[in-house]
Formats: structure tokens, sequence, C-alpha cells
């Protein structure tokens, strides 16, 4: 697989997984730069945290793993959240509160983004007034879409070539027909996931479905920004399509088997020394 180079822009989060008394750092745009990173390519993460224990966990993760932080804004406040329950293996969210996370991207987040093979976003990251911008400076941009309903995608899957919808609960002939009506909104490439099953990949060529084997689930949170990560870098690869499929979903299979989208699990009360807004690797805004 050639290495490419990822951007992911936008949303951060510590998931509190209020049971167990734990936190750990999450978000669509962090999981995909980090499972990125894990897959081998290079990856970007451009978006905001608070000053809280809770931002300094997720900054402090994305150096742990390698990710260039150059481009994180530390912002007086509270860092984004999210309450998490695992019910039989599954993820169920409660109450969350995005914090300082919302961003204005710079012309300096603009250049990391037209630099790089793919650019990362989704419908969680508060960026939809800025698409037109980041989809214009962008090489490729992807988009999670995930369950949003249909008028959303028919306004803002124009803007993307790489567009992820979630269908927990289709068919993999629902997720097809799901896929090309998706493609006809303007992106080349679909992937439509649907749980347990797998799922469904759509290019310009062909269509590709793949269900992931049986293995042990533990948790599923973060499992499909990291078979997002993955397609990802298949996509700018130009894989074989059935193969990418597999990949992918067993990628995300494989990360269901452990607690937290990728780990660095936190105690919520933990105290720490809370951010510099000044510190090296990331500017204040």
């Amino acid at each position: 697989m050639v290495s490419a180079s990822l951007v992911a822009v936008g949303d951060n989060v510590v998931d509190r997984y209020v049971d167990r008394g734990v936190m750990y750092p999450g978000g669509n745009a962090v999981n995909v730069a980090v499972h990125t990173r894990r897959c081998g390519a290079r990856s970007a993460y451009v978006g905001a945290v608070g000053t809280d224990a809770a931002g300094r966990a997720v900054l402090d993760a994305l150096v742990a793993e390698g990710v260039d932080t150059r481009l994180v804004r530390v912002v007086d406040g509270a860092n984004a959240y999210a309450e998490v329950r695992v019910v039989e293996g599954n993820r169920v969210f409660g109450h969350g509160d995005p914090g300082v996370s919302r961003v204005t991207l710079t012309q300096a987040d603009l250049a990391a983004v037209a630099a790089a093979d793919i650019t990362h976003t989704g419908e969680c990251s508060m960026v939809e007034d800025q698409l037109a911008d980041l989809a214009l400076a962008a090489r490729r941009l992807s988009f999670d879409f995930s369950e949003r309903p249909w008028p959303y995608l028919e306004k803002y899957a124009r803007h993307a070539q790489v567009a992820i919808r979630s269908c927990p609960g289709a068919t993999p002939e629902e997720a097809a027909e799901e896929a090309k009506r998706l493609q006809e909104l303007g992106p080349s490439f679909v992937a439509v996931t649907i749980g347990a099953e797998g799922a469904v990949l759509l290019d310009r060529g062909g269509l590709a479905y793949a269900r992931p084997e049986p293995a042990p689930v533990v948790d599923t949170l973060g499992a499909g920004d990291a078979f997002i990560a993955r397609l990802l870098l298949g996509v700018a690869a130009e894989e074989d399509l059935q193969h990418l499929a597999q990949e992918a979903t067993a990628y995300a299979t494989s990360t269901c088997a452990s607690f937290g989208a990728f780990g660095y699990e936190t105690a919520i009360e933990a105290t720490s020394t809370p951010l510099d807004p000044n510190q090296q690797g990331a500017y204040r805004s």
C-alpha cells in the first residue's frame, strides 16, 4: 500500500464511560488521524482542545501516537465530551457538550489541507459553513455523514469526493442502493457501513461488499472511524475494491476488542496540570 498523508479536521471529545468512571480521547477526526498513523501513514489533526484535564488527555494522546499537532488550538475552557455506556458491546451515547471544539479555519490550516493527499472531516465537526473552502483547498475531501437525514446529504455531499454513510440494520442490498443514491449527489467513492454485517463500497468502476469475520467484541466505539482511516489509505493507493472492503472491515473489527476508540484510559475525576495555551506543538486561539 502506498503511504499517503491525511489531515483530519474538526471534532474531538473525551468519551466519558460513566458506569466505569473513566474517559478516553476520541472524536471522529481525532480517531481517523490516530488510526491513519497506526496504519503506517502520516497524519495531522486540525482542531481545538480545552485547557482542562480532558483537553490534555486528547492532546497528549495525539502526540504519543505521532500525529502532527502543530495546528491544534489550545483554547481556554472545557474540552468537548460525550457520555457513553456500553450495552452488550455496543456504545450508546448520552449527554454531551461541544466545549471549545468549534474552529474557524485559517490560511495555515488550508495550506496544510492543500499539501495532504486526503482531508477528512464529518458531520460532528461543525465546519459545514466552511466546507466549500475546505473542498476547494483539498486534493481529495472525505466526509463522514454517519446517520444524518437525507436532506443533509443533499446539501453537503457535492463537496466530497469520498462519502461515508452509516445504515445500521440495512441489508447489503439496501446498502448498495443507498451507495448508488449517494453517489448520484457527486462523490465518486462511497462507503456504506451496516454494523456487524460489514460494509458496501462503490466507486465508478463497480461495487464490493465485505462482512467481517466473527471476533470478540468488547466495545464498538470508534470502529467506524478505524474503518474510515483504513478505507482512505486504500482509496489513495487505488487498492482493489474488494480487497479494500475486506481489509477495512477487518481492521475496524480488530479495534472492538478493547474499551475506547484507541485506548489511553484516564479516570474521569483525575486531576492534572492544565494545558498551557502557549505550549509547543499547539497555538492559542
